[in-house]
């Protein structure tokens, strides 16, 4: 079952790279008591994730802060290592938390991943905005397969 507005966020523990290393952090420690815009993609360095989707919320974290936002995350099923050269790569500082969900256990918990088998890349998370308030999700922005719009930094700022 996909998650939909007004559910609380599914308690998984995802991974990423801490000023110390390699490290776990909770979707509590992630969501709770704060305002978070998540985006999900189906993968680091991939084109139109390292061309746009990624690069809009690196550009626009000031517009998010004015909003009331939290923080940004980003996710995708890659490792975190993979994740943390990326965030490196495309210069996003403390701007964007760059999560890893290796296993696609937080993209299946979430009712939002999908098969990419048959172009080589395995389980992947669907493309995907959402903003969560204190873990529940207050507005869900999921594409269709092939598009990116609705889960674009701007089109998502101009839903707060």
């Amino acid at each position: 079952m996909t998650i939909n507005v007004g559910d609380k966020v599914p308690q998984v523990t995802l991974k990423h790279m801490s000023k110390d290393g390699l490290a776990d952090i909770t979707t509590e420690e992630i969501f709770g008591g704060k305002k978070v815009v998540m985006f999900a993609l189906p993968g680091a360095f991939t084109p139109t994730c390292s061309a746009k989707h990624l690069p809009g919320y690196i550009s626009n974290a000031g517009a998010f802060k004015d909003k009331g936002v939290d923080s940004i995350a980003c996710v995708a099923v890659n490792d975190a290592f993979v994740m943390g050269a990326w965030g490196q790569q495309q210069n996003v500082g403390d701007a964007v938390m760059m999560l890893a969900d290796g296993n696609a256990e937080f993209a299946d918990a979430l009712g939002l991943s999908f098969d990419g088998s048959g172009f080589g890349m395995g389980k992947r998370a669907q493309r995907f905005a959402m903003v969560v308030n204190d873990g529940v999700v207050e507005s869900l922005h999921v594409e269709q397969p092939g598009a990116f719009d609705v889960s674009s930094a701007e089109a998502v700022l101009q839903g707060l």
